[in-house]
């Protein structure tokens, strides 16, 4: 099997994409990835919005059409979905390799 070209993913990457299983906005999305991350992961505007567009341009995350045009709404499209799961599936085949290896 052919490992997919976007994988590994970035851990801001990957924590993006998991906080846009529900439709957000830039700085809910700051937030959000900082929660998740248990306050590990602090990304800067720049950081964000930069990472936003190469998602965009991946068909990653797609934009959300909302009333308020003040601010930019996205959520993670199937292919995201997808991508991350292939990146939890890699992860969790080197730590079941890894505890077997060390006889944990």
């Amino acid at each position: 099997m052919n490992r997919n070209k976007n994988l590994p993913l970035t851990e801001t990457t990957f924590y993006i994409l998991l906080a846009l299983f529900k439709p957000a906005h830039g700085y809910a999305i700051m937030q959000k990835v900082e929660e998740l991350s248990n306050h590990q992961v602090k990304i800067a505007a720049g950081t964000l919005y930069g990472a936003i567009e190469n998602l965009l341009k991946l068909n990653l995350i797609e934009f959300v059409k909302k009333e308020d045009n003040r601010r930019k709404v996205y959520v993670i499209t199937e292919k995201g979905r997808d991508l991350l799961l292939l990146d939890l599936e890699r992860m969790q085949h080197m730590i079941s390799v890894t505890l077997e290896h060390m006889n944990l």
